[in-house]
């Protein structure tokens, strides 16, 4: 799957996702990249300040960033299909953790 393709997977999940939440989602962007260098394996990664840690003192700060990591997802999918899949999973994944939700709690809840 072409990177073009890739991007419009990601814009299909971030679409689906209910209004009444991409409405609270705030000072927020979402990227695609190749590969995380750190952590090549990685899927997707959240690096910003949760909704839920903000405090009044929050502001004139850069966006908050979700990064979709789309080399590792073609790595472990097979087929287009399963990588639609997974690019959904992994965008609901990471806009839970801009809302505050974490690791266990998502495991819980079956994103994990």
């Amino acid at each position: 799957m072409g990177r073009r393709r890739f991007e419009e997977a990601v814009a299909d999940a971030l679409d689906e996702i209910p209004p009444q939440l991409t409405a609270a989602m705030d000072n927020v962007v979402v990227l695609v990249a190749d590969r995380n260098a750190e952590e090549p394996d990685l899927l997707g990664l959240y690096v910003g300040v949760a909704l839920t840690e903000r405090t009044t003192s929050y502001g004139g700060v850069l966006p908050d960033r979700i990064t979709i990591y789309k080399d590792a997802i073609l790595d472990v999918c097979d087929d287009v299909d399963e990588v639609v899949r997974e690019v959904a999973i992994t965008v609901v994944h990471e806009v839970a953790h801009h809302f505050g939700i974490n690791e266990e709690t998502l495991r819980e809840l079956g994103w994990g």
